[in-house]
């Protein structure tokens, strides 16, 4: 069985560093795993409560100014058997057209995550 967390989160982008943040909102962290151009941080319950995408313009084929119009974003993860999926879902204003975009995030890890899922919207 599945543990679930439904929670409010934040995000910023570092514009600079080209680094996408996005983190649940009232929950610790605990520690983190890399994995490619992410990391994802975890509570001490083993929820993922935080994501890094590091060069993000070029994840998302997106310009860094596009990232800095994101006005609203969504994460779903899942943590299942050693594999973690997170399903993103943010709006964003390009020539005053909001378009969405939908990206989906694959990665099997080593380290042992017991199931969850976890909905955060901000």
């Amino acid at each position: 069985m599945n543990r679930v967390l439904n929670k409010a989160g934040e995000y910023d982008y570092d514009f600079k560093n080209d680094i996408f943040f996005f983190k649940v909102k009232d929950r610790e962290y605990s520690h983190s795993i890399e994995l490619h151009n992410l990391v994802i941080d975890f509570d001490k319950e083993d929820f993922i409560v935080g994501l890094q995408i590091f060069d993000a313009s070029t994840i998302f084929n997106l310009s860094k100014e596009n990232l800095r119009q994101v006005q609203h974003f969504e994460m779903q993860s899942n943590v299942n058997q050693g594999r973690i999926q997170v399903n993103l879902s943010f709006n964003l204003k390009i020539r005053n057209r909001q378009v969405s975009y939908n990206p989906i995030i694959f990665e099997k890890i080593e380290d042992k995550i017991p199931n969850s899922e976890l909905s955060c919207v901000a």
